[in-house]
């Protein structure tokens, strides 16, 4: 049996999953050095960008997401991993998020559908913070440090692999 990149991308994105057992404390996240982490890589016309990513899959951890973090390191992130499609219009925000973020749309085949730079929330309301959504449908998103996407050329239809799992795709 031949696996096609979007079987192979959906199997390493979903296989941390089952690790999420009843009594698994892995999945109690109270604070960023409990976090699942994983390494990317994103395919470029330039080559593969490299970043290690807190893998957020709980309803809670995404919840969570950066919230109330003041830095996040160069190559680090967070990937939000999602079982299911999400609509267009459903996206994030930035509340009680410190620092500005871009934000990268991936579909089902891996690739980046949107990106987005959102700014940090200064409202005490989560009603007064915008949403940015993705505007086309995706099953994972990744936010990095706001600039990390242009300052390395990686746009829309560049693929995201896990090659720990998954192998690599080509731009």
């Amino acid at each position: 049996m031949t696996m096609n990149r979007r079987t192979l991308l959906k199997t390493s994105l979903m296989l941390p999953l089952s690790l999420m057992l009843p009594g698994g404390s892995l999945w109690a996240q109270e604070a960023a050095s409990d976090a699942d982490t994983l390494a990317l890589a994103i395919h470029t016309e330039q080559g593969p960008h490299r970043l290690t990513v807190e893998v957020a899959k709980s309803l809670a951890q995404r919840q969570q997401g950066l919230m109330g973090r003041e830095t996040l390191g160069e190559k680090r992130g967070m990937l939000f991993v999602f079982e299911r499609e999400q609509a267009p219009g459903k996206g994030f925000w930035m509340y009680r998020t410190l620092i500005p973020l871009d934000i990268a749309f991936i579909d089902d085949d891996g690739r980046i559908v949107a990106i987005d730079t959102m700014q940090p929330c200064e409202s005490s309301s989560p009603r007064d913070c915008p949403s940015y959504p993705a505007g086309a449908a995706y099953h994972a998103a990744l936010e990095v440090n706001a600039g990390y996407f242009a300052e390395r050329g990686i746009n829309v239809g560049d693929c995201v692999s896990v090659p720990d799992e998954a192998g690599f795709c080509q731009p």
